[in-house]
């Protein structure tokens, strides 16, 4: 699972993506560690009643054990990105070993969901190390974050809840998990923050397609 607080690499030249396409009072939703075979369709279910489309970053050994939630992402709209085979720290592997690994992952995307396009890459732990540049030579662009929420060791939905409240700023893609454990908190506090931020005035958007 993502456990730092900061989704950007430091010291690295190419620039990772953590705003929205359109700025202003607009919030990405991404989730990571997915897909999961029983809190994904909880979160698309939600995401689908509110309208909403979100990015979900993938696990590649759990597509490979669940790609029918795949392809039930990508019926639904949202978009796709490699989170990794085995979600190993990437922070002092070789351009080579990373390639490799970011390959086999997109590949059993693709088998699960033929076709269906893999835009972003997110590094596990946010431990880019080289991994930014490889991501965007296999096409893909990296995403970190400006707000991770924390939902990794569920602390309760309405402690989720609050941090989305206090968190979110305008711009800013958020961090969260369908997948890695139990995530019913994580769908109740989504389910919760959409109708709620959209009353305050806040629109959902998808991640700039550059930084």
């Amino acid at each position: 699972m993502t456990t730092t607080t900061a989704g950007r690499p430091s010291g690295h030249s190419l620039a990772v993506v953590d705003s929205t396409a359109h700025g202003g009072r607009s919030v990405a939703l991404t989730f990571d560690d997915g897909p999961d075979p029983h809190g994904t369709p909880r979160l698309l279910e939600v995401l689908r009643r509110h309208h909403v489309r979100a990015v979900f970053c993938l696990w590649g050994d759990h597509v490979r054990e669940h790609p029918e939630v795949v392809r039930e992402i990508v019926r639904d709209g949202h978009e796709l990105g490699n989170h990794s085979l085995h979600h190993d720290d990437m922070s002092a592997w070789t351009p080579e070993r990373i390639r490799a690994d970011l390959r086999q992952t997109s590949a059993l995307i693709q088998r699960a969901a033929p076709g269906a396009p893999v835009r972003w890459f997110r590094a596990p732990y946010g431990s880019w190390g080289r991994s930014p540049e490889v991501a965007a030579g296999l096409g893909m662009r990296p995403l970190g974050w400006r707000l991770a929420v924390g939902d990794w060791e569920p602390p309760g939905t309405d402690e989720l809840v609050r941090r989305l409240r206090g968190g979110t700023t305008p711009g800013a893609v958020v961090l969260l998990h369908d997948g890695g454990g139990d995530r019913r908190q994580t769908v109740e506090a989504v389910d919760r923050i959409i109708p709620e931020f959209r009353a305050a005035g806040w629109r959902f958007d998808g991640p700039a397609r550059r930084a």
